[in-house]
């Protein structure tokens, strides 16, 4: 079993991302191989609190019960895919400080990105989280998925995305479970 969990990235109150979150797994069931695994994850529900361990990530020394039920949720999947909206030019902070509790859990794992926003479907906030996971060694796929609020994303709905971003997803997915499945080996040598 491959298992990939779509994270909520915002948890601001009004969010588009809760819907776009969904709408990413009800699609994505039936576009990636019965053996893959899709969850939810919304970080409006983990409820971490601003990053308050006493030691360094890469320490794996975890103080609080709070970042021990993170580290067991994010140890458990292969793969992720990232619902992020851009605000001002940047990905959440929240999602943010959900990446920055751990380390190795993110290590040697695949993600793929859904971003939205009015400019350029959060195209600048998918790029700048690419550079995060560079440095917490997560292999970002190519090809992401980018909506646009106001026509794809309007009013109380689910998405309306248009045939690029439906042909995007199921690229995306391809690639994630490819990666996700290649890279279990990397994980398995590492830990050899």
């Amino acid at each position: 079993m491959t298992r990939i969990a779509v994270i909520v990235g915002s948890t601001r109150s009004g969010r588009h991302a809760g819907r776009v979150g969904r709408w990413v797994v009800d699609q994505g069931r039936a576009l990636v191989p019965p053996h893959v695994e899709l969850d939810l994850v919304d970080l409006a529900e983990v409820d971490l609190p601003l990053l308050d361990e006493p030691a360094p990530a890469i320490t794996g020394q975890y103080s609080h019960e709070h970042t021990r039920r993170w580290s067991e949720t994010v140890a458990g999947y292969d793969g992720f895919v990232f619902v992020v909206g851009e605000h001002n030019h940047s990905f959440p902070a929240s999602l943010k400080n959900a990446l920055d509790h751990l380390f190795a859990e993110w290590n040697d794992k695949a993600a793929g990105f859904v971003g939205y926003g009015v400019h350029a479907g959060g195209a600048v906030a998918i790029e700048q989280l690419r550079v995060v996971l560079g440095e917490l060694k997560t292999a970002g796929v190519r090809t992401s998925v980018r909506l646009a609020v106001g026509t794809e994303i309007a009013g109380e709905g689910p998405p309306a995305p248009g045939e690029r971003a439906q042909r995007s997803l199921g690229q995306m997915f391809g690639e994630l479970v490819a990666w996700s499945e290649a890279l279990r080996g990397v994980r398995e040598a590492v830990r050899a």
